[in-house]
């Protein structure tokens, strides 16, 4: 969403800059920008199909590997039966708008209810929330930054994401705007991050235990007759319900287990619910936990019963130009839940996919509708999905496996068939996600930079020629097939679907879509973008219930706070010999595994390190630069500690995305800078058992130094 400014030089070299005009960023950027040129000239990148053999990769025709990946899995559903086949979509997916458009057709095509992606170790439980409580998945509440007066942020870090789910370009400087108009931060977090050195209060907590610290902030609003949904009364359900249940949960009573002192929450409290105004947020931290989905609730709820949602300075909801809310349901699906589950754990579906936690276990063990073929496009989940170890050896055991991919990574290097799409800069962009996650409205279009080289296609074109395959079964068929893929290439390519979203969006002419209106004809002569304006109030005509009422208290997140009392309140918990908890840390050069090989995103000191609280490295008579090994009930790895004070007594901190070591892979600059991956220690088994999301950060884990000897 950043506007760039990129300019090709004489020697052929790049340079990459902030673009000052963009409506949007205003000049801002950040490294991974800056990369782009990277990946576009990475020898490692494949730009061919390529088929793994015994001797090694040998590179194949765009028509012999569309047939062969079709033909394996039409093979495998008529041996093993429809459900035998899974797909997974990774987070890069959400970056390239062609591939939102296009893949879903692929995927319904192949008629499996195996569908997985980065969802379900990312975002689910936001969009579970949104799903039971406003009726709709995407519809995401957005913290208004530019005019709250009080910012909370649990488990969050968009000092150095940039926002996640919050689209919002220089984010220090947005932070230090809420404190120079005399607003306040605080952020809740095991790790005095990067967002803490911006903040007014950092305030640790347990890792796991953010669910107690709301439903205590709820008490305290309510015992002390703090609420104040105003408007929002008129249209909420359940206001009377939350209330009753957050009278189990006073500050006194979670404070031991959360540890953060009674008073510190009640002053909180009071001073959220006294703001002129306010918004709680909460991320990845949060997320992805056991209680990840109760959290995103009761973040919700917060924000309403003090009137701080869908208001100047609160929770808001954008109005983007490509509105996929406002879409008909057969585009873009409202949500739904249960309506299959995985095959052995029996997790429930949402929104038509699976807990990818669910995948491997799927793989491995024998019986009706077990996978024997997985797709994979722009997703590395050897390395992003938990107990990583246990997947690599279930996509080594599998009958066949495609990859859309232009690396040879610790996911691909599985794969029978490698089918490379272009890079960022040979394809044109309009951003649909994260313009519906947007702290303004705006809308731009980005050309291609580079005209593709020959004989490469685009994502949509691999998932629509894919799809045309899998459609075709007899010679008439397959003519048919052929002409369809044609007309759709040549008259409704991603940039007329664009278009026709415009048109018929919020800022087009719905009455006369072709005369009027924002089109993109007109984006594509504002190339810095075009500014619709701040978010608006847009409740309750925006509710998607049945009843066009705010569902405060679902009744399947009623139901979950008993599962609270009993884990958090009741028990001790068994974690055998384990005495540490671990959690995730996100770094501004880093996104995921899939920008590791460019040479300046990972140069400098190695960044794939272990951060111990001092007290707990003493006891453990560990020092700073020492090797050690961490233990969980899953594996083993062995790592570099750097002893900070950063960190919460009692937890450490590995980053995400790395583990560069596998054999296989073809990545040079990332294998000299491999890490370890926190995945081969985290549990698929310990997920949020409300809607199946991986339950990442809280992993008990054992950390030993190593001796001389070892």
């Amino acid at each position: 969403m950043c506007g760039v400014e990129i300019s090709v030089q004489p020697n052929g070299t790049l340079r990459i800059e902030g673009d000052s005009e963009d409506v949007f960023s205003h000049g801002y950027i950040c490294p991974k920008a800056v990369a782009l040129q990277d990946i576009h000239n990475d020898p490692d990148r494949l730009k061919h199909p390529v088929r793994r053999t015994n001797g090694g990769w040998q590179q194949i025709g765009w028509d012999e590997a569309f047939d062969e990946v079709a033909e394996n899995i039409k093979r495998s559903q008529a041996k093993h039966g429809r459900h035998s086949v899974a797909m997974y979509i990774g987070n890069p997916t959400v970056h390239n708008y062609g591939s939102m458009l296009f893949f879903p057709g692929f995927v319904r095509s192949l008629h499996t209810r195996n569908r997985f992606s980065a969802t379900s170790v990312d975002q689910l439980a936001h969009h579970f929330a949104a799903f039971f409580m406003f009726g709709h998945q995407l519809l995401l509440p957005i913290p208004d930054l530019d005019r709250t007066d009080f910012l909370l942020i649990l488990g969050g870090n968009p000092a150095v994401s940039n926002g996640s789910l919050m689209t919002a370009p220089d984010v220090p400087g947005r932070l230090r705007a809420i404190r120079a108009r005399g607003g306040k931060v605080v952020l809740i977090d095991p790790r005095r991050t990067e967002t803490a050195r911006l903040a007014d209060r950092h305030i640790f907590i347990r890792p796991g235990t953010d669910v107690l610290l709301l439903l205590a902030l709820l008490n305290v609003i309510y015992a002390e007759n703090l609420t104040k949904p105003d408007r929002l009364a008129k249209f909420t359900d359940g206001l009377e319900i939350v209330g009753k249940l957050a009278a189990d949960f006073s500050p006194e009573k979670i404070a031991p287990i959360t540890g953060i002192p009674a008073e510190q929450v009640r002053e909180l409290a009071r001073e959220f619910a006294n703001a002129k105004t306010a918004v709680c947020y909460g991320r990845i931290g949060v997320s992805t936990q056991e209680f990840g989905g109760a959290c995103q609730w009761l973040i919700n709820v917060l924000n309403i019963i003090t009137g701080n949602l869908d208001r100047p300075g609160g929770a808001m909801f954008t109005k983007p130009a490509f509105d996929a809310v406002a879409a008909p349901e057969a585009l873009t699906p409202r949500g739904s839940y249960g309506r299959w589950h995985s095959q052995v754990r029996k997790l429930p579906e949402f929104g038509g996919e699976l807990p990818v936690a669910a995948l491997a276990e799927d793989i491995l063990t024998p019986g009706t509708d077990q996978i024997k073929v997985v797709i994979t496009s722009a997703g590395n989940p050897v390395l992003s999905t938990p107990n990583g170890r246990q997947l690599d050896r279930a996509f080594a055991g599998l009958e066949f496996m495609a990859s859309i991919d232009f690396y040879i990574n610790e996911t691909t290097r599985h794969a029978n068939i490698i089918l490379p799409p272009t890079a960022s800069l040979e394809h044109d962009n309009y951003d649909l996600a994260f313009h519906l996650l947007a702290i303004h409205n705006t809308a731009k279009y980005s050309p291609p930079l580079f005209a593709p080289q020959e004989n490469t296609r685009h994502d949509w074109q691999i998932f629509l020629e894919l799809q045309t395959r899998m459609e075709s079964k007899g010679p008439r068929e397959q003519l048919l097939g052929k002409t369809k893929r044609a007309f759709i290439a040549r008259f409704f390519p991603p940039s007329r679907l664009v278009d026709l979203g415009l048109r018929f969006g919020p800022y087009g002419n719905k009455l006369n879509p072709f005369s009027s209106g924002l089109t993109l004809a007109k984006l594509k002569e504002s190339p810095h973008g075009v500014d619709l304006g701040p978010l608006e109030s847009c409740f309750p005509n925006r509710i998607r219930t049945a009843n066009r009422l705010i569902a405060l208290a679902p009744e399947i997140f009623v139901q979950d706070i008993e599962r609270v009392k009993k884990r958090l309140l009741e028990s001790n918990g068994d974690h055998g010999p384990h005495d540490l908890l671990l959690i995730g840390r996100r770094q501004l050069r880093s996104n995921n595994s899939w920008m590791h090989n460019s040479e300046r995103l990972v140069k400098g000191r190695p960044r794939c390190t272990l951060l111990m609280n001092p007290g707990d490295a003493t006891r453990r008579n560990i020092f700073n630069g020492q090797q050690v090994t961490v233990h969980s009930r899953t594996g083993a790895i062995e790592i570099t500690v750097e002893v900070s004070e950063e960190m919460m007594p009692g937890v450490i901190s590995i980053p995400h995305g790395w583990g560069h070591d596998r054999p296989g892979i073809q990545l040079g600059v990332a294998e000299q800078h491999a890490g370890v991956s926190i995945n081969d220690l985290t549990d698929d088994q310990s997920i949020d058992a409300l809607c199946g999301t991986a339950a990442f950060n809280g992993t008990w884990v054992t950390v030993t130094r190593l001796s001389f000897t070892d």
